[in-house]
């Protein structure tokens, strides 16, 4: 039977993880979206909401999760989280009209909330003296993302396909 210790730990190590993928998913519209603007001939107006859709939606959906993993666990709310912001994360590779990319937002927005549900879970299973350090790792979650999309980004242009839909998707997902 494993120990506490290494519980605290394995949760640490998969909170992080989770939430490294969901903020590049959360975020890859501000990289994607040059590409976006550029293939349907958007205006900055309706750049700038593509870009802001997923960042609202994230920000507003912060407050329900958190108060859902408190009242049903961390792993169960985390585990569906995943599988709806994978759905539309999906759906991406898929559209093309302006509309589509905006309802894909909405829902691909979702993956801002993973923030609520991994500081709630994670925090839950340290003592109090050790919540900072735990906290502070599981932030490094943002440090990550950067280093997937720069990675699949440098992936994407050395292999002939710079600006790939799928791209921060694909590398959380696979």
């Amino acid at each position: 039977m494993p120990s506490d210790r290494y519980k605290q730990w394995s949760v640490l190590t998969m909170n992080t993880l989770a939430f490294a993928c969901n903020f590049a998913v959360w975020t890859m519209f501000s990289i994607i979206g040059i590409r976006i603007k550029d293939e349907l001939g958007l205006s900055d107006t309706q750049f700038g909401v593509l870009v802001a859709t997923p960042i609202l939606t994230g920000s507003l959906t912060r407050l329900p999760l958190g108060i859902l993993t408190d009242r049903y666990g961390g792993r169960i709310v985390f585990f569906i989280h995943m599988l709806l912001v994978a759905i539309p994360t999906y759906g991406l590779a898929f559209a093309d009209k302006y509309w589509q990319y905006l309802v894909i937002g909405l829902f691909v927005g979702l993956a801002g909330g993973s923030f609520a549900i991994g500081i709630a879970y994670t925090s839950a299973w340290f003592p109090k003296k050790q919540q900072g350090t735990a906290m502070g790792i599981f932030g490094a979650g943002n440090v990550a993302q950067d280093r997937v999309l720069a990675g699949g980004l440098v992936h994407d242009q050395a292999h002939g396909h710079a600006g790939n839909r799928r791209g921060g998707g694909y590398a959380c997902i696979h």
